[in-house]
């Protein structure tokens, strides 16, 4: 028969979904009972109600029924107290005080997506670039900072809200990736009518309030141009490094080599340029053709003096994988999109590698323009789901 022991060990395999870590390491296992072959396995869930309960379920289940003499096993699920949670908000920011980012260390790259102008696809190139990591073993995020035009929720497939622990928000999770975004907190319908210090104390919430887990990237989606949210998030990670995306159009290219350029004047440094929309691959008989120009990538890659990283074809399947939730590294990663992203991503982990592990010197709660807004509705309370961010 099993020992209490045995099940204990086996069920370290088992990490709560948004926390990723061992249920038992965060207080979640409350108790192990075995009868002959018949395993009782208690489980506190961090809120009532989550809407990961059958997950965890399951994956305590999974652990356990492999374990030679396991006859039975029944989960019992429970909800921990308010004095239990903040003992595990406390714990997950490592005695950190509130508003503190996660990015002090320097482990983590930042990787700010930016172009000059809108319609050139940044967010798409976001959606898939993270997938891309992720795909190739990384631990990713997305910080969607484009507070007027978000959409990386509907792009990444993302239903679930973000849900409070405590003074901390956890962000849900699709295709591997961990995902945040004003999406999460107003209907997708309703305009958001901010100016700077409201978009500064937003940001500021993203990176503070959210419990990212240890990331080797984070991917920040920018609103197009060079305005308030771009500043204030330079603000905060000064270490974040710039990948540009513009389309061969000489007229985007122009208005992105500008974006390029502010990097500088905050003392970041762009990584690359990504140039969307290269070329449409003919269906039928797989013929390039440079609907929007030709060179724009490139041209902006040696003005700027960094790699092309990627040229990405416009093809259906891309925008079709938007709209579905599905981003076309997922749906088909053997496509040329696919494989111009994983190239991507790769020269991108080669790139960022050697500025891993080194501080950010970042900005914490209290910078410039902050006092536009408490944004305590962002917070979920004790448990709940996260609410408005205001």
């Amino acid at each position: 028969m099993p020992t209490t022991e045995e099940v204990r060990l086996a069920l370290r395999n088992v990490l709560d979904p948004e926390i990723g870590r061992p249920i038992e390491d965060i207080g979640m296992l409350k108790d192990v009972t075995v009868d002959g072959g018949s395993v009782r396995v208690t489980v506190l869930l961090t809120i009532d109600g989550c809407p990961l309960r059958d997950r965890i379920t399951h994956d305590v289940t999974e652990a356990v029924r492999p374990l030679p003499g396991v006859d039975r096993v029944d989960v019992v699920l429970g909800t921990m107290s308010d004095e239990q949670r903040g003992q595990v908000a406390t714990q997950l920011r490592g005695g950190r005080p509130q508003e503190q980012s996660f990015f002090t260390d320097g482990r983590t790259a930042v990787l700010a997506i930016a172009s000059g102008k809108g319609g050139v696809g940044k967010s798409s190139v976001t959606a898939n670039l993270a997938c891309a990591l992720a795909a190739e073993g990384h631990t990713v995020g997305i910080v969607d900072v484009d507070v007027w035009g978000f959409s990386i929720p509907r792009m990444m497939g993302v239903m679930a809200r973000p849900v409070g622990l405590d003074d901390m928000i956890l962000p849900p999770e699709a295709h591997g990736v961990k995902v945040i975004s004003m999406g999460f907190f107003v209907p997708e319908e309703q305009p958001v009518i901010w100016r700077g210090p409201m978009l500064h104390k937003a940001v500021q919430q993203f990176l503070g309030d959210v419990y990212w887990g240890e990331l080797d990237f984070l991917l920040a989606d920018l609103p197009p141009g060079t305005g308030d949210v771009s500043i204030s998030l330079a603000q905060f990670l000064p270490g974040a490094q710039m990948v540009v995306v513009t389309t061969p159009q000489d007229a985007a290219r122009k208005v992105a080599e500008r974006a390029g350029r502010m990097a500088a004047q905050v003392h970041q440094r762009v990584a690359g340029v990504i140039e969307n929309m290269s070329y449409f691959l003919c269906p039928h008989c797989g013929e390039p053709t440079p609907i929007f120009g030709e060179g724009g990538g490139q041209e902006a890659a040696t003005t700027l003096g960094v790699p092309l990283l990627a040229r990405i074809p416009l093809t259906p399947a891309l925008r079709e994988g938007g709209d579905a939730g599905t981003p076309i590294v997922v749906a088909d990663p053997r496509s040329e999109a696919s494989r111009a992203f994983h190239e991507a991503a790769r020269e991108l982990a080669r790139i960022t590698r050697s500025r891993v592990g080194k501080p950010l010197n970042l900005t914490v709660a209290g910078g410039a323009g902050g006092q536009g807004g408490h944004g305590n509705g962002g917070h979920g309370g004790h448990g709940g789901h996260a609410g408005h961010v205001h």
